[in-house]
């Protein structure tokens, strides 16, 4: 297990929020495709509870590389830890939004985009798989539109498609 030697951690405003963000924080990627809930678990007690970290980042679609059956596992997993630990007040918690046909953890038939239909199912999916009524940090994931991820390499067509207007998009976050 990583070792986390520095308990002081050099923190940074984010943005002009009253947020103050370690320089450091537990990523949770692979929760569900490379650790267990009891992995996420143990590595949740000794970031926060033995090593003082309090900013976590999951997103929607974690773990990668996705798999419908896997998706929000991590925001499942960080949710049974919050759940069953409370002080939910004691962290920073960040999570993601993306725009892609891979996306599986919500029910909508359309294909998921950063509209406000979509943010706002993204974003109830999240807050009830992280057994939370809040998040602290919302991001968008990656770009609405065609380009090189997950493997896909020498995307070509960048020509302007069918996308969300960037105003829609901030105006629901």
């Amino acid at each position: 297990m990583f070792l986390l030697s520095n308990m002081n951690w050099h923190k940074k405003r984010l943005g002009d929020s009253d947020l103050h963000v370690p320089s450091i924080c537990l990523g949770t990627m692979n929760w569900g495709q490379q650790n267990t809930e009891q992995d996420a678990h143990q590595q949740l007690d000794y970031a926060i509870e033995e090593r003082g970290l309090n900013f976590i980042d999951t997103a929607e679609i974690y773990p990668i590389p996705p798999e419908s059956s896997k998706q929000g596992l991590t925001e499942k997993y960080l949710g049974t830890w919050l759940k069953k630990r409370g002080k939910r007040d004691d962290l920073i918690i960040a999570t993601k939004v993306g725009a892609s046909s891979i996306i599986r953890t919500r029910h909508s038939s359309d294909s998921p985009r950063y509209d406000k239909k979509s943010i706002k199912e993204a974003i109830e999916g999240s807050l009830k798989r992280l057994n939370t009524d809040y998040i602290d940090l919302y991001q968008v994931h990656w770009p609405e539109r065609s380009t090189n991820f997950f493997g896909v390499r020498g995307v070509t067509n960048l020509s302007p498609e069918n996308s969300t207007p960037i105003e829609e998009t901030l105006s629901a976050l």
